[in-house]
């Protein structure tokens, strides 16, 4: 276990020092700070207030920001270290390789995860010091959200990583992916089987297996418990799943595939030519 976890400091520390690192750490920050700062917390809509109301905004951004942030940051951990030559020097050390593989996820997984968590302790902090309510619960939730969606798109990411023979072409792909999940699925896919009267199950399964929608549910079954946002659809969310089941499902889910990933990207990356 200690290659393991002194790959991962060597990770962590590498992009800790890294520009893209505190760009990544300043949009959280900056966006919880400016989301205070507009007033939007003394605002009411649709009953939320609050700390309520700027989690409901901030969850908004992540499901669109964090995607891609972690997809073009991932992408890179192996597809750099093979177009470096690197790995012919590592292997000359006594470090097996699910001891690098898996130290590389953990230390990647930290690097995503600490400024989503500092984010959300600074919205708490502020939260507390103005006196506001804070809604524990639904905060408990959205950090498991946010941190199972963070392991999703890290799994594709180290997959795509793995199987790549370059860092522009891990790149493309990594694009390419995010704005199929964001845009293609959601808008494109979803019209066109509208549009040629698919059944409506085989449309709503389509939706939950994108993990972008399947984030978006869950954060508005949090906030929202009967789904009035989204219409008619929530009627057979509920009916299938229920409000609880509707978050269970997303955590389990997302997980599921983040999992999924980083295991094929293992072996993947345990079976073909590194050097």
């Amino acid at each position: 276990m200690k290659p393991l976890f002194t790959i991962a400091k060597l990770d962590f520390l590498e992009s800790f020092r890294s520009r893209w690192f505190i760009g990544y750490a300043a949009v959280f920050l900056l966006l919880v700070v400016t989301l205070f700062l507009s007033g939007i917390t003394e605002s009411r809509v649709m009953g939320f207030s609050g700390l309520t109301r700027l989690l409901l905004i901030f969850i908004q951004a992540c499901n669109i920001i964090l995607p891609i942030f972690i997809l073009v940051t991932t992408v890179r951990t192996i597809a750099k270290e093979r177009d470096n030559n690197v790995f012919e020097y590592l292997l000359s050390f006594p470090v097996s390789l699910a001891a690098y593989y898996w130290g590389k996820v953990l230390g990647r997984l930290l690097v995503i995860w600490v400024p989503l968590l500092l984010s959300l302790l600074l919205a708490l902090g502020i939260g507390l010091i103005r006196g506001g309510e804070i809604p524990w619960r639904i905060l408990a939730l959205y950090t498991a959200l946010l941190a199972f969606s963070s392991l999703t798109f890290l799994g594709i990411g180290f997959f795509i990583s793995v199987s790549t023979k370059s860092q522009e072409l891990a790149l493309g792909i990594a694009l390419f992916v995010w704005l199929l999940l964001i845009a293609l699925i959601d808008i494109a896919l979803i019209g066109f089987l509208i549009q040629k009267m698919a059944p409506d199950n085989l449309i709503f399964a389509l939706a939950l297996l994108n993990p972008v929608q399947t984030f978006r549910i869950a954060a508005i079954a949090l906030f929202d418990p009967v789904l009035s946002v989204i219409g008619p659809t929530s009627y057979f969310l509920l009916d299938t799943f229920g409000s609880t089941g509707i978050i269970a499902y997303a955590l389990l889910y997302l997980g599921f595939i983040g999992l999924l990933f980083l295991s094929l990207g293992y072996l993947v990356f345990r079976r073909r030519d590194l050097l």
